[in-house]
């Protein structure tokens, strides 16, 4: 049976929608499930040859990803994150500095890793100061995940659909930080000023508080060590121009040979399902273009000609919020490639995508981490709650980003 536009179209529409909502009504499904029930439903009516599944997978953003859930296992299992922690809490004295040390930790530590993961560590032990400083811990939990997003602008390996571009692009490692990093870091004073104002109670100037009974939890010291050199040495190779997929495999690689721990305790912290919530979503949104909806449907030349700086962001930033930012870059790869100047499309589809996560709660998997941690808490993040700074952050940082790439590409 030959590949069907319109069958395909149905099919996909409907699986991004699940995507989007998070689940398929009646039955009990997740977006992994989703993703893969709609490649099934793919396969089963002949829009996707079984066989043919390999050729839709993007090799090099998968071993990329799980590269760096190795990483960053290894990262969590020695005590770094809990060390960075307690570090973040004897800098500051002030609720505002306090606010501001936390945001520049986060999205530096975003940089650097996944942006999900640094919210998953950190949201515990963040509740957990808040609780015993008796303060309000929602515009720190906001910040917490709004600074990870923010932050992991300025990288291919900060966030999931910055690994997609990072390796669709071609666009080198230190190029790349070197383009993005102003909009990460202008956007990271952006959320101080927004959280400051907006609650004003908490972070009156002259309020002050005490962190030296911070209690220090036990590190790996051998671990560590071995851990943040070889990362040290992921982060060289990446701005020597090593392609970053093979970079973050061989650092992988050496961090699994070990004598210290088993290999179980790393493989327990990947995130599984997220590695094949992409791969089937690669499928998905691949059969767009093998069955010609993209050709049929979607005028790529016209879009191509009449995209600049604030459509495509607008576009992207839209896009992001209805099917998710990674689902929007996989949409939008074709009509990047037919761009003029692919480069500047990329980078403005790699900023919008992220920075478009903070417009909602349900924006990004990272302000999910954070709620839903905050919950085991009996701490109510609210939708709404989230809404009025995220909405006002997302606006701005978008302002920002638009004016920047206009002015600097």
């Amino acid at each position: 049976m030959s590949p069907n536009p319109w069958t395909t179209l149905v099919i996909v529409v409907l699986t991004l929608i699940g995507v989007a909502a998070g689940r398929f009504p009646v039955i009990r499904s997740n977006r992994t499930t989703v993703a893969l029930i709609g490649m099934a439903l793919l396969v089963a009516v002949g829009q996707v040859p079984f066989d043919a599944i390999p050729d839709y997978l993007d090799f090099d953003t998968l071993v990329l990803l799980f590269s760096m859930m190795i990483l960053n296992a290894n990262l969590k299992l020695a005590g770094f994150f809990d060390l960075a922690g307690q570090g973040l809490a004897r800098m500051a004295r002030t609720p505002r500095a306090f606010l501001a040390v936390e945001i520049v930790l986060v999205g530096v530590l975003s940089a650097l890793l996944l942006n999900d993961t640094v919210c998953l560590m950190f949201a515990p032990l963040l509740l957990s100061l808040m609780d015993a400083l008796k303060r309000n811990p929602i515009p720190y939990l906001i910040a917490l995940a709004t600074a990870a997003n923010v932050g992991s602008v300025a990288t291919f390996t900060g966030n999931p659909q910055n690994m997609i571009i990072g390796v669709a692009s071609g666009i080198p490692y230190l190029e790349f930080t070197a383009a993005l990093l102003p909009v990460a870091a202008l956007g990271l004073g952006v959320i101080w000023l927004v959280l400051v104002r907006m609650y004003r109670y908490e972070f009156l100037p002259d309020q002050r508080f005490e962190l030296s009974e911070i209690a220090e939890k036990p590190v790996n010291r051998p671990l560590l060590i071995k851990s943040l050199s070889i990362t040290a040495g992921l982060v060289v190779a990446f701005l020597a121009g090593v392609p970053v997929a093979a970079a973050a495999f061989l650092a992988a690689s050496l961090l699994l040979a070990t004598r210290r721990h088993k290999p179980q305790q790393v493989f327990a912290e990947i995130d599984w399902s997220l590695l094949v919530f992409f791969s089937a979503l690669f499928v998905v949104t691949g059969s767009l273009e093998t069955s010609g909806v993209t050709r049929a449907l979607i005028p790529l030349d016209d879009l191509a000609r009449q995209a600049d700086t604030l459509n495509l962001t607008l576009l992207t930033a839209a896009l992001s919020n209805l099917i998710s930012n990674v689902p929007a870059v996989m949409l939008l790869r074709p009509v990047v490639v037919n761009l003029a100047d692919p480069r500047v499309g990329w980078l403005t589809v790699a900023a919008a995508s992220t920075l478009a996560g903070n417009l909602t709660l349900l924006g990004s998997v990272a302000n999910l981490l954070v709620a839903e941690t905050a919950a085991l808490w009996r701490v109510d993040l609210s939708f709404w709650e989230y809404f009025k700074p995220g909405f006002l952050i997302t606006l701005v940082t978008l302002a920002v980003s638009v004016v920047y790439l206009t002015m600097v590409f």
